[in-house]
């Protein structure tokens, strides 16, 4: 539907590009330029953060350029939803943990939830959308 309306508005403003609804996230803090960044956005706790693949609403995997990664999420419904997001730097699809569980990879959440002993709830990291333009930022922790 974007592409449509971009289409649409061509003659009008050739160079402005028409913003589609959706989230927006911009990932900060990323330590290097070294394999993937993975944003999953959840739309219930069931799987919360750690089921990506299984119980994510949406999941973006993309290769980092200069330190620098952010995700789109297009034509989400209004709702509740919380987001992780990590740094995978070996890209094996998951995040790196060492023998105590402590995690090697960049990891981070929505609400700047904080994972102290272990990763913060759904609840923690939730965030109303309501269907518009929402721009969030998410920084890592190594």
């Amino acid at each position: 539907m974007c592409a449509l309306l971009a289409f649409a508005n061509l003659p009008a403003i050739v160079f402005a590009q028409p913003s589609c609804p959706g989230i927006h996230v911009n990932i900060l803090d990323i330590r290097n330029s070294t394999g993937t960044v993975a944003c999953a956005l959840f739309e219930s706790p069931v799987g919360f953060p750690t089921e990506f693949l299984r119980s994510a609403t949406n999941v973006m995997i993309m290769k980092i350029q200069d330190t620098q990664a952010r995700c789109d999420f297009l034509d989400i419904p209004p709702g509740t939803y919380a987001m992780a997001v990590i740094h995978d730097e070996n890209m094996d699809g998951k995040l790196d943990v060492n023998w105590l569980g402590v995690p090697k990879e960049g990891y981070g959440f929505s609400n700047d939830a904080k994972a102290s002993m272990s990763a913060p709830s759904f609840n923690a990291a939730s965030f109303r959308y309501d269907g518009q333009n929402l721009d969030m930022t998410i920084s890592l922790n190594y």
